[in-house]
């Protein structure tokens, strides 16, 4: 049996679940948001046994049964008891999403992208800069800080052609529903002016790098899909191509070096995953810079528009390490 955490509208999913069950294997998908009022689980340890069961409307589940989990991109739990003041529904669901998690780790069974623990400390920027400059790649100068005196002497050093972004990418409003994102930005002189305001929050900032083109390759195990997005052919999107200007900014595939494609593979390696989307910029005199690995990106936009088969692949590696799981219990 493969588990995929996940949303009830994920079209990623949908395209996996499908092409596994082409492949004739047993798949269950569950959102933690029908945890706890829509679902029911069980765990019990006994002298020299254990039974775990999760019981959702779509049936029932021995999760001694699974063989892999993808934990793509599930909701978090959603208790909401009558009468629950708000201190009790964060207890309630920090205690749900405590169970789940562990019920997930403690499965002994392949785990796209890798255990939760283990992706969540990929997402750090800087210790993924030290583990890609540690394999040898090129990186922009990067600062790290909340000291406005050493963000303005980062942009002297680099003669005001820096950026800014996001440690975590995106930051909580209380006027709005949901978390805010924000682009990476060209840092100005005028935005020095403010410079003090970085003491109540660390911010990176780093040289700017110029761009041919802009890469997004996504690891699916010892596969490698490299993709061009080319950037620079629209204002929209030439600092940022995240600002998506469809129709503007072709994305292709693009044919990286071995040697390129085996620091993509490493890097997903030392970092203990199975799978990570990593972002590079080629620069018009032809070096390959790193900027970053997301250890659980979105690809199928990607897919979509250069024909890469990265789905097929992440079918592949569930439906290999399934089996490979299978063998040896």
């Amino acid at each position: 049996m493969i588990l995929i955490l996940t949303r009830q509208e994920d079209p990623h999913a949908d395209l996996v679940e499908a092409g596994l069950r082409r492949r004739g294997l047993d798949v269950a998908r569950f959102d933690h948001s029908l945890f706890p009022e829509g679902a029911e689980l069980t765990l019990e340890v006994g002298a020299d046994s254990t039974r775990t069961q999760l019981r959702w409307p779509s049936g029932t589940l021995d999760l001694d049964t699974v063989s892999a989990v993808w934990h793509r991109r599930p909701l978090p739990p959603a208790p909401h008891g009558e009468g629950f003041d708000a201190a009790t529904l964060a207890y309630a669901t920090e205690e749900c999403r405590t169970v789940l998690e562990g019920v997930w780790q403690a499965l002994d069974c392949f785990k796209l992208p890798s255990q939760k623990f283990v992706y969540r400390a990929a997402e750090s920027k800087f210790g993924q800069l030290r583990t890609a400059m540690a394999l040898g790649a090129e990186l922009p100068p990067t600062l790290v800080t909340n000291s406005a005196r050493e963000l303005r002497q980062f942009y002297r050093d680099h003669r005001g052609r820096i950026i800014s972004k996001l440690a975590s990418g995106s930051f909580a409003r209380s006027d709005v529903a949901a978390a805010c994102f924000r682009y990476t930005e060209i840092v100005n002189a005028r935005d020095l002016v403010h410079a003090h305001a970085v003491r109540h929050a660390p911010m990176i900032f780093q040289a700017y790098v110029d761009k041919r083109v802009e890469l997004r390759i996504t690891v699916v195990g010892e596969r490698v899909f490299a993709a061009e997005i080319h950037s620079q052919e629209t204002n929209h999107t030439r600092h940022d191509w995240r600002r998506y200007d469809h129709g503007h900014t072709p994305i292709v595939p693009h044919a990286l070096p071995d040697s390129q494609r085996e620091f993509c593979v490493s890097l997903v390696r030392r970092l203990g995953l199975h799978y990570g989307t990593i972002d590079m910029v080629l620069t018009p005199d032809g070096r390959y810079v790193f900027l970053e690995i997301n250890p659980n990106g979105q690809y199928l936009w990607i897919e979509k528009q250069s024909g890469l088969p990265i789905t097929e692949a992440v079918c592949d590696l569930l439906a290999r390490e399934s089996q490979r799981y299978l063998q040896v219990s």
